[in-house]
């Protein structure tokens, strides 16, 4: 048997050995085999990669913004011919198909075209005699060296969302990977540092939570951006602003799908499918709750459990590109997410279709659960509250739109929500009184593209500036404001009348 290796860390523009005594597995989802030991670092590993941000950032903050710009046009070309292969990573480590991976490398992309334009919202203002002979400016100043501590669920996007906006804004880096999927994010590495970037300017940690309570507390990071569950979440804005820091934290989600009675059939069915059972249910923007309004329940319920059936389950490490959904992330989240059918059963909730009853016969020991719905769920049901973070629809039949907005009005998530309907009118009323931040009309998932932000609310994020888009930029640098007098000497005399500059 090959030797398993074990993940190294980047610091000073060299990979590197980690000084942490302890690792862990990194498990291929689709069969249960190890393919990596990730260390889990800790003080002594974050003080280095902080010192050498450091040490690099006065040269780096002085580079000019067009300069640091063309190198996310460097890696931009980089990510875009290693796509393929960065998304079978992906696959392997994570559990994505194929087209999951590489439909998530896009989003990626995306953002690293959105910091290629940044110098354009660097600009400050300026209004010249504000007071007499007072001219007044802001001016964006980077923070310093900051850090992004990202989730399993998207190994290569959620760092994208991050990283390049924070290094063309003129900081220095540190991306800490989970520890289920580092290898995507390595290889970022690689090409970021193919790029061009200064070393120092980049650095990638490994670890859990020794690692990240050295990221909040180290006096040298100013700056956390965080994507993960609502109770690390907290953690983190807690932590991370205590110590003075900066934190935007974005956290857990139970995204709500409204179907009104005139909506287009065919058009929920479809969105429901991929909402609720693509990427296999692990997702902050999944719609893994369903409400549909009076007698349209049956026909969804039935029409979805048909189409949801017709999936196919299976291994994603061998390239197949007929495979609908892959696994979840380990073992021991498999069995949390069959838990819930488990509860469902107790509850006399209707199991509309039962993915526990999956079987990838050439996979005996992966990680698999098939698409699950499970209908009639009432309102105080743990499947109504809780992110199950799997291939599990509930579904919460109710009377009116009010009783549906009145549902959500008691989540305490706010991520994202979604109505089906053919009407203006319950649109409109959707989408002011919902209790979300992104919302979305005959869409099944209103995930934003990178030049709008990450807008989630309540118990689904911590913080003030929310991630991509403007708010990004301004998370990442502090404004100066500068006001200048130059009264004339006392010698020199007055303009003459109609004088103008020229």
């Amino acid at each position: 048997m090959a030797a398993i290796p074990t993940c190294k860390c980047l610091i000073a523009g060299q990979w590197t050995d980690a000084r942490a005594e302890r690792a862990e597995d990194v498990f291929n989802p689709s069969t249960g085999e190890v393919i990596a030991k990730v260390p889990l670092c800790g003080e002594a590993d974050v003080d280095r990669a902080a010192k050498a941000g450091l040490a690099a950032f006065d040269k780096w903050s002085e580079t000019p913004a067009v300069e640091r710009a063309r190198v996310m046009f460097r890696y931009r070309d980089l990510l875009l011919k290693h796509t393929d292969e960065i998304a079978k990573i992906i696959s392997r480590e994570h559990g994505k198909t194929f087209g999951e991976a590489r439909a998530s490398m896009q989003r990626g992309i995306e953002m690293v075209e959105f910091a290629c334009g940044l110098p354009s919202l660097l600009v400050g203002e300026t209004i010249e005699n504000l007071a007499t002979n007072v001219d007044c400016e802001t001016v964006r100043h980077p923070l310093g060296v900051v850090a992004g501590i990202t989730p399993f669920n998207f190994p290569a996007m959620v760092p994208l969302w991050m990283y390049p906006p924070a290094i063309v804004c003129g900081n220095c880096f540190i991306l800490k990977p989970s520890e289920r999927v580092p290898l995507s994010a390595m290889r970022m590495g690689e090409l970021l540092l193919e790029s061009g970037l200064p070393e120092g300017v980049f650095s990638i940690v490994h670890g859990g939570k020794d690692c990240v309570n050295a990221l909040l507390t180290h006096p040298d990071i100013r700056a956390i951006s965080f994507v993960g569950s609502t109770n690390v979440a907290k953690h983190v804005y807690t932590t991370g602003t205590a110590h003075g820091k900066r934190v935007q934290a974005n956290g857990g989600a139970k995204n709500h799908v409204i179907i009104m009675p005139d909506a287009d059939m065919e058009s929920v069915v479809e969105g429901l499918k991929h909402a609720a059972f693509g990427c296999a249910g692990e997702r902050c923007m999944a719609g893994s709750l369903a409400v549909p309004v009076g007698n349209v329940a049956d026909e969804v319920v039935k029409q979805l459990a048909v189409a949801a059936g017709k999936m196919r389950v299976g291994r994603t490490d061998t390239g197949a590109t007929d495979i609908d959904m892959g696994p979840v992330i380990t073992r021991q989240h498999m069995e949390r997410v069959r838990g819930y059918v488990e509860v469902a059963e107790r509850e006399k909730a209707s199991i509309a279709l039962d993915g526990r009853k999956v079987h990838v016969a050439d996979a005996p020991n992966g990680f698999f659960v098939g698409p699950t719905i499970i209908d009639n769920v009432r309102p105080e049901s743990p499947l109504v509250k809780d992110e199950i973070f799997g291939p599990v629809l509930s579904v919460a039949r109710v009377n009116s739109l009010d009783e549906a907005l009145a549902l959500g009005k008691r989540c305490e998530f706010g991520n994202g929500a979604v109505i089906f309907t053919q009407s203006g009118r319950s649109a409109r009323e959707f989408k002011h009184r919902f209790n979300a931040g992104m919302i979305g009309v005959n869409i099944g998932v209103p995930a934003p593209m990178a030049w709008f932000p990450f807008t989630g609310w309540n118990a689904s994020f911590f913080g003030d500036l929310h991630i991509q888009g403007r708010e990004g930029m301004m998370f990442y640098t502090q404004q100066k404001m500068v006001m200048t007098r130059w009264p004339a000497p006392p010698s020199a005399g007055k303009r003459e009348p109609g004088w103008k500059p020229h």
